[in-house]
């Protein structure tokens, strides 16, 4: 038995591989094709074309994890339904389902490394969108722009501009850092920025909140607070695009944007697909293995053909489901997940059908 397991594992491993360099090649050359132009209009370098895209590998191989690993399973499986070793397996007493035994492991193995490469992918993105977009510090400026600091303080501001630096139309927010409760609220008309004094608040009100008495309002012409000493330079490491933000920044702006009465659903779908993705690798196998035995003895087309419609099938299932959990037809964290869900059903399903 350790023979044909470690059979089965080299095997699925070999085409696996084949498939996760190829198909981020696929992915990169695809992108190059459709977005070529735009890239040279900008006046970007083929050297800044190379950096960037080697930014997006990692995103190219999560995605590709997937896809792989269906292709790895469905062929593994029908390789040995097309010799006969699932049958010769059998007639020795060993059954299907313990066959699936070292690819649901292998599946296992690489979930994992999907979970901690997806922990690399929103930073990659965002060096390769900062070099696409041909983004410079002095030109760069932000609309609807929200910061949250290290004591919890939230920031929100209607613009940011950066040459000069200032911050237009400001709401700041700060809790008590014992009860979590709001304790100072400040809007102003706008903050310059300066090296000597920092951030200046310019026009507004200073709102004390007090439990169980009365709040304290105070107006002013300008006023320097503590606990916001972000230069420009590090506000600008905040990502425009939510494929850019890491999870903890997902969390934050999620907090944010509930507060102030939005739906976060966009953000809560791109946050739980990308765990979704990793855990995808897992069920997909579940899923291909049994799929792929009803071949019987047809031809490699037919292996094929089986994993480039699962495949499709899968994309399309993910796309259409986070679509409607971004705009609340669905709970977000539902939409996430049901790709995998119907996947996962039928694959239990497929694996009960075959004669163990």
């Amino acid at each position: 038995m350790r023979i044909l397991d470690l059979l089965i594992i080299r095997t699925f491993i070999t085409t696996f591989l084949l498939f996760v360099i190829g198909a981020p090649l696929l992915f990169l050359i695809g992108d190059i094709v459709e977005n070529l132009d735009q890239y040279f209009g900008q006046g970007l370098t083929p050297y800044e074309l190379l950096t960037a895209y080697m930014f997006m590998l990692p995103e190219f191989i999560s995605w590709s994890f997937p896809i792989a690993a269906l292709v790895a399973a469905v062929f593994t499986v029908h390789s040995m339904t097309q010799h006969r070793e699932i049958l010769a397996a059998k007639a020795g007493g060993i059954s299907f389902h313990r066959l699936m035994v070292p690819l649901l492991s292998i599946g296992l193995v690489l979930t994992g490394v999907g979970l901690i490469l997806n922990q690399a992918v929103p930073l990659a993105k965002r060096q390769s969108g900062q070099i696409l977009r041909n983004e410079s510090y002095s030109s760069l400026l932000r609309s609807d722009f929200v910061f949250k600091g290290s004591d919890e303080r939230t920031i929100t501001a209607q613009r940011l501009t950066i040459e000069p630096p200032l911050l237009n139309q400001i709401l700041m927010e700060v809790p008590n850092p014992i009860t979590g409760k709001l304790a100072e609220h400040i809007q102003a008309r706008d903050a310059p920025y300066s090296e000597e004094s920092g951030w200046m608040f310019r026009d507004g009100y200073l709102r004390i909140v007090r439990e169980n008495e009365l709040n304290l309002t105070f107006y002013f012409d300008s006023l320097r607070t503590n606990g916001f000493d972000e230069n420009p330079s590090s506000l600008l490491e905040v990502p425009q695009d939510e494929d850019e933000m890491t999870t903890a920044e997902i969390d934050r702006m999620v907090a944010n944007i509930s507060r102030s009465g939005g739906d976060p659903s966009f953000l809560i779908v791109k946050k739980e697909q990308r765990t979704a993705i990793a855990v995808a690798t897992l069920v997909i196998i579940l899923f291909g293995g049994p799929l792929a035995t009803g071949s019987g003895r047809s031809g490699t087309t037919y292996g094929i053909g089986v994993a480039l419609g699962s495949t499709i099938l899968y994309l399309l299932l993910f796309r259409i489901a986070g679509a409607a959990g971004k705009v609340g037809a669905i709970p977000p964290v539902f939409a996430a997940w049901l790709p995998n869900l119907i996947f996962l059903v039928c694959g239990l399903i497929l694996l009960k059908r075959v004669r163990t």
